[in-house]
């Protein structure tokens, strides 16, 4: 590295950054939107198949981020704060479209372990499984399994009871355990 350049850091911590950005100074959102939006792109995927309305999702979950910027009270991380505004954008969005439906059949719920140990899936494997999921299946799969709500917020933010929150996480268990199980599947004399 050349001993004559020096490289200059323009904010010493996430809190700087900020606190700039709500004064609306541009550098400022501009960098933390750089700084989240790839995670806040893969969020904002999970919940919806197609890149570009998922993109979508996410310049417009950004615009609520710097619109209520000065509402973030620090008490908890900020990119979490970021990913809630991002979910709550996808499901905003998935009920604009129409597409965002449960199954009403009532099936009783299990809390049976999942083994996937035994599937060798890779990521992008995996995502297409979860992108076969019926809609209601994967949005309370992707909130309960990879964001870590409770089967009462879940129920909360999508308006639906609580029992129904647990059925779609059962049915979505199920499903991707039949879809692993398919592709785990020895297939002869096929290329």
């Amino acid at each position: 590295m050349n001993p004559l350049l020096k490289v200059i850091q323009l904010y010493k911590n996430e809190k700087q950054l900020i606190k700039k950005a709500v004064s609306n100074h541009r550098d400022a959102q501009h960098m933390l939107y750089q700084i989240h939006a790839p995670k806040m792109l893969s969020v904002c995927r999970y919940y919806i198949k197609d890149g570009h309305k998922a993109e979508e999702v996410m310049l417009n979950g950004f615009l609520k981020v710097f619109t209520q910027l000065k509402t973030f009270k620090a008490e908890g991380s900020f990119e979490g704060w970021i990913r809630r505004i991002m979910i709550r954008e996808a499901i905003s969005f998935l009920r604009k479209k129409k597409q965002l439906e449960f199954s009403a059949d009532d099936m009783e719920v299990y809390d049976e372990p999942t083994n996937y140990a035994d599937a060798e899936l890779d990521v992008d494997e995996i995502q297409q499984l979860i992108d076969k999921l019926p809609e209601g299946y994967r949005m309370v799969f992707n909130m309960y399994a990879i964001e870590g709500y409770k089967h009462s917020e879940i129920a909360e933010m999508l308006d639906i009871a609580e029992s129904t929150s647990k059925s779609q996480l059962f049915k979505a268990r199920k499903l991707l355990q039949q879809q692993i199980k398919q592709l785990n599947k020895p297939s002869y004399g096929s290329n």
